[in-house]
């Protein structure tokens, strides 16, 4: 971190007259040395205008902003959220406050066997996200059910997403030739430090409900009922902040554990065509037909350096995002609210934002990055404290794009070498294939891919 130098008096943005960051190279050095020198410069005149910003608001996000923060008083245990459909739910639905990803190795080496997982784990999805009561056993057998949410099961807006992942389908000559055609395995990124032991899997569950006690519940459910086809690899619980709204009743995203909303300016879930052209595998794409209706998903593990973090200067920590902490807005408009986005064209410099901020190098705005938006879907996480004794907290994320290079893996790219490096380290995660949906009641997870299989 930067030593904090002196800084004149705050005074209003509208008064800006010099302070700019200089167009540099677009490498990962010149980035960092381009927000380091201009930061200073940039922060007092920054600060002026949120501290007004804070106390109004000019706008609304989406109320299908997947990443809206989940609100005090609204979850109850009868939640429910439609199981059928064409698509798996827990994708463009907004996050209730819980959710976690756990990988498994299938033990399943024929289609027969493969067959008869998917089918078990439709069926313990489906109790578990439509809630009722365990069967009753003999005493001196083990219970039907772990018992820890009681003798009834409620739905808590529980979803079980099902994905794929790369090795399911190479290391098995028989569905090999069926892989999606962009699915690959997680490669290294430069400022990746990765454990083998979080990374990869041959089938991933993303697990979301209003409490900790429904995830860990399902995963609980799964893990005794399919032990004989299901190894787990790795999981990682996270959840996000439960807010109270504010008086003008405004949809917020939730904060991340650098303070600052996570998911501003994500795309409209309730845009239908849009989802079909950024999320959902249509034909034009030429995926298998099987594949139709689903996505891809994106996991990643990212430690936050939370100390390191909480001692750097607001002006500084701004300009590494490119949006106010207080209220998301971005950093040309002061006055507004996460919903607005940035006005880059009138910016070509960064002189308001930062050419290497986060939120300019992952996405310019301009028509030829259209194509690379992503919908992210992250939980924070707490993972108690490290053997360095700092702790180990962070944010689980979760993307789903309908091209994965196009999507996480281009976005990944220009992001690497920026100055949030200095923050951020990650050291989990997988690509995985999510499955179409199950369409109705005598259907299951990947029955497309059996039938393609067997034909």
């Amino acid at each position: 971190m930067m030593k904090k130098q002196e800084a004149p008096a705050p005074r209003d943005v509208t008064e800006r007259d010099g302070a700019s960051l200089p167009n540099t190279p677009n490498t990962p050095a010149s980035r960092r040395m381009a927000l380091k020198m201009g930061i200073a410069a940039l922060g007092s005149v920054w600060m002026g205008g949120y501290a007004r910003a804070a106390s109004r608001s000019d706008g609304e996000t989406s109320a299908a902003n997947v990443t809206n923060a989940p609100v005090t008083n609204a979850a109850t245990p009868g939640d429910r959220v439609p199981f059928f459909g064409k698509h798996q739910a827990g994708i463009t639905m907004p996050r209730p406050a819980n959710g976690m990803i756990a990988s498994f190795s299938v033990l399943a080496e024929t289609p027969e066997a493969l067959e008869r997982l998917f089918r078990r784990l439709t069926e313990r999805a489906i109790f578990l996200t439509h809630g009722g009561a365990p069967p009753e056993y003999d005493p001196r057998l083990p219970p039907a059910d772990s018992g820890i949410l009681g003798p009834n099961i409620p739905p808590d807006a529980r979803t079980i997403t099902v994905s794929l992942g790369n090795s399911l389908f190479e290391e098995r000559p028989w569905l090999k030739p069926h892989k999606p055609l962009r699915l690959s395995r997680m490669t290294r990124f430069p400022n990746d430090a990765l454990d083998a032991a979080l990374c990869h899997g041959d089938l991933s569950l993303q697990i979301c409900a209003n409490t900790q006690d429904s995830t860990q519940h399902a995963l609980r459910d799964i893990l005794k009922n399919l032990a004989d086809q299901l190894v787990l690899r790795w999981m990682q619980e996270g959840n996000v902040p439960v807010i109270q709204p504010g008086p003008d009743k405004a949809a917020e995203s939730a904060r991340n554990l650098l303070g600052f909303r996570d998911g501003s300016a994500n795309p409209d879930a309730g845009d239908e065509a849009l989802m079909n052209r950024l999320v959902w595998v249509g034909p034009e794409r030429g995926e298998p037909a099987w594949a139709l209706g689903g996505s891809y998903q994106a996991v990643r593990i990212i430690r936050n350096f939370v100390e390191r973090w909480d001692r750097a200067p607001l002006w500084e920590q701004e300009a590494f995002i490119g949006r106010a902490k207080v209220t998301g807005a971005p950093l040309d408009k002061p006055r507004a609210t996460e919903a607005d986005v940035p006005d880059y064209v009138n910016d070509p410099q960064g002189e308001k934002t930062p050419l290497a901020s986060h939120i300019r190098l992952a996405n310019d705005r301009t028509p030829e990055t259209q194509d690379n938006i992503i919908l992210r879907r992250p939980f924070n996480y707490f993972n108690g404290v490290a053997k360095n004794g700092q702790l180990d907290q962070g944010l689980l994320f979760i993307c789903y794009q309908a091209d994965l290079e196009k999507g996480f893996i281009t976005v990944q790219r220009r992001l690497d070498g920026e100055p949030l490096e200095e923050y951020l380290k990650p050291v989990g995660g997988g690509y995985f294939f999510t499955l179409p949906g199950v369409a109705h009641k005598n259907d299951f997870f990947g029955s497309a891919l059996i039938a393609a299989i067997r034909a």
